[in-house]
């Protein structure tokens, strides 16, 4: 076990000015009160708080912070109290140990419930002190790497706790080796099998190759010597659990893996970093895409450098990185380096950030979150991932989560451009709203007037803010919705007897009918829960019976000689109760458009050729087809669900082709055969109301008005 003596001497190596009176006086404290009790391996337990101690010690981080780590355990496993410390070691020292006991005791593999309610603690912990989560990483790191000790379900449900909670936490905190280091040992817990195949293909490997990381390291230094640039090169191999995942995320075997060497340039100046990587880029290819600057565009957690991703020695991708001495300490050390000491003094980095200003810039964006499961979504998105940088028309960056799309960039500038955003323009080009965005690329986001949230844009989005927005959004707008959908289609029931659909005669209906008033009777109407039949039954009941009989196909347009037949235009495929007029062909009969149709425009110096028609009143037969527009998930069973919907809904599917196929989604034109616009409009709603469509409309193709269209 490392004395009292070792921690000192290893602490003075930075801080000269220790406090060494303080760091024995706590050694001695917590040796005697953790005396008695030992760890699963049969080892003293106060082994483990010195572990922790030397770990922080090796990150160079001030006294209160070590012996913190000394005393962590003492108030939650010891008969050592709050006010014994305070009283010994000051209240500062106290608050920093019973900080580190409250987030021990938070047990943050339970529920999710009881998971975000824990998350919101950690961050009200962390926002007084940040020392505490530092010192509560050394402490997993330290149980992580003694962690065969442990029985094999405890070791599983630790290993899963660090890689779903503390080893994120740790490289959002910038403190990237803690990240790789917790990774790599949980995953050799998690899936054994899977490290060491990929450690025993690493051996292959340089059997086969030799010492690749040696020779490109020359090979740069080379480089950058004749270019006069001074600058330190280091090279490595990424951690199995790093190759690992990018196994996962391309489907690519080991084998075709390339980019698994990664090196690091250490240059003096931030003028010499672009001069370096000028060098790079014109000994070696640059991997389209691959490019980062994190210098002009730093991460919240103080990180700076540039990423740039090459082709090496025999076409294999190297990842480099290009920074200051003062990059790279807070690299490192992440938020840590702000207690960071050299020579007895705070290290005074540029580059280090405010702990409290970080941590308050991490949680506000959490404070809108209403329930625990959005609550929890949203810190998992925020903490949990890279970010991307991109930037408005007018240059201003906006950061953004790995994996971002246009939908989450909107919402980013504001919750008014989110709602009305109908498209987007990336780097100038028109994109979908589900394009992930990457770094340093220009977004324009194209807005309209009446435009709303759309229930698909919960998927689309990966920002905890857009999701709630969203989500609020939606919940406002599925009322009005059905309200606005109900309204017309009880225009057109009633025009279809003749009548008006007033607000009276809706309230008077509403009141027939046992509802409140006639809003409600709308919004259940468009929802499909009442039927506009229903409605009007409710105030004609003769005329309802009496517009009820089955109209003749042959018959169906008024307005026509008993000799002159009718077709339906192929481009705008009118369907009862709407508005229509005839266009004559001489030796063709009449062909039948929509009022908007635009084809129309084609005759509008023609108007003998023009008939005023309208639908015969009554029930028509399902004979009239119709073109949906529709775009659906790519996932098992939905176009079966689709299909489902459309015979749920009394109509039948006469032909299905696919337009477009994507990884994530599909478009397809499906013609169904409908009775009129009320039997169109509770089709459309059905399938908008399923989850896995992401638009539907009506389509509509111009250039069909001159096919041969259905005959009547």
């Amino acid at each position: 076990m490392t004395t009292a003596c070792d921690l000192i001497s290893l602490v003075r190596t930075y801080n000269p000015r220790t406090n060494e009176a303080l760091i024995r006086d706590a050694y001695a404290f917590g040796a005697r009160m953790h005396e008695g009790q030992f760890r699963h391996s049969g080892e003293p337990y106060f082994t483990h708080p010195v572990a922790v101690a030397a770990i922080l010690a090796e990150q160079q981080m001030d006294d209160g912070t070590l012996v913190t780590a000394l005393l962590h355990d003492t108030i939650e496993d010891t008969k050592a109290s709050f006010a014994e410390i305070e009283a010994r070691f000051g209240a500062e020292i106290a608050g920093l140990v019973d900080g580190v006991t409250k987030l021990t005791n938070l047990q943050l593999a339970s529920t999710e419930t009881k998971q975000a309610e824990n998350f919101r603690k950690l961050f009200m912990a962390t926002s007084r002190d940040l020392r505490v989560t530092l010192v509560k990483l050394a402490d997993r790191l330290h149980n992580m790497r003694t962690i065969k000790s442990m029985r094999p379900e405890k070791q599983a449900q630790k290993a899963r706790e660090t890689m779903d909670i503390y080893a994120p936490l740790a490289g959002r905190m910038g403190m990237q080796w803690m990240r790789e280091e917790l990774e790599d040992l949980a995953f050799k817990v998690l899936n054994p099998e899977a490290r060491s195949s990929i450690m025993r293909r690493f051996v292959m490997l340089q059997r086969e190759t030799g010492d690749v990381i040696q020779k490109i390291t020359t090979d740069m230094r080379g480089e950058l010597g004749n270019a006069g640039i001074p600058a330190e090169v280091y090279g490595r191999a990424k951690k199995p659990y790093s190759i690992w995942r990018k196994m996962q995320e391309k489907g690519q075997g080991f084998s075709r893996l390339s980019d698994i060497y990664g090196f690091r340039v250490i240059a003096t100046t931030e003028e010499d970093c672009y001069r370096v990587l000028g060098v790079i880029h014109r000994r070696w290819k640059l991997v389209p895409g691959r490019f980062k600057d994190y210098i002009s565009n730093p991460k919240s957690n103080g990180y700076r450098s540039l990423h740039t991703t090459v082709s090496g020695r025999d076409g294999k991708r190297v990842e480099v990185q290009i920074r200051t001495r003062e990059m790279h300490e807070v690299a490192e050390a992440g938020v840590a380096a702000h207690w960071s000491y050299r020579d007895g003094e705070r290290v005074e980095n540029r580059f280090a950030v405010d702990p409290v200003k970080w941590i308050a810039s991490l949680t506000e964006r959490f404070g809108e979150e209403q329930g625990h499961d959005e609550f929890l979504e949203a810190v998992r998105l925020e903490m949990y991932t890279d970010q991307v940088f991109c930037f408005t028309p007018k240059g201003e960056v906006i950061k953004l989560p790995r994996g971002a799309t246009p939908i989450d960039f909107a919402y980013a500038i504001h919750t008014r451009i989110g709602h009305a955003c109908v498209g987007a323009k990336v780097d100038g080009m028109r994109v979908p709203l589900w394009t992930r965005l990457k770094n340093g690329q220009s977004v324009e986001i194209i807005t309209a007037e009446g435009q709303s949230p759309q229930s698909t844009w919960i998927d689309i989005a990966v920002t905890g803010r857009a999701k709630t927005a969203i989500r609020r959004a939606l919940r406002e707008e599925d009322r009005e919705r059905f309200v606005k959908l109900g309204r017309e289609l009880a225009r057109v029931a009633f025009e279809n007897v003749g009548k008006h659909a007033n607000e009276k005669a809706l309230a008077l209906a509403a009141r027939t009918l046992g509802l409140p008033d006639s809003h409600e009777l709308l919004a259940r109407l468009g929802s499909a829960e009442v039927t506009s039949r229903e409605v009007v039954r409710a105030l004609y009941p003769d005329l309802a019976q009496r517009k009820g009989d089955e109209v003749d196909e042959k018959r169906a347009v008024v307005g026509l000689g008993d000799d002159v037949s009718f077709r339906r235009a192929p481009c705008c495929q009118p369907v009862p109760g709407e508005r229509i007029v005839g266009i004559t062909f001489r030796g063709q009969g009449v062909v039948v458009h929509a009022i908007d149709c635009p084809t129309l425009a084609e005759y509008e110096d023609q108007p003998e050729r023009w008939l005023d028609l309208r639908w015969q009143e009554g029930q028509h037969k399902a004979v009239n087809t119709v073109t949906f527009d529709i775009t659906i998930s790519n996932d098992a069973g939905v176009l079966g669900r689709i299909c489902t919907l459309i015979g749920e809904q009394s109509a039948n599917i006469s032909d299905l082709s696919f337009i477009d196929r994507k990884p994530d989604y599909y478009r397809l034109l499906i013609d169904v055969d409908l009775r009129d616009a009320e039997h169109l409009h509770r089709v459309q709603t059905a399938l908008e109301a399923e989850s896995n469509v992401s638009s539907i409309g009506r389509h509509r193709d111009p250039t069909r008005a001159h096919q041969v269209p259905e005959r009547a």
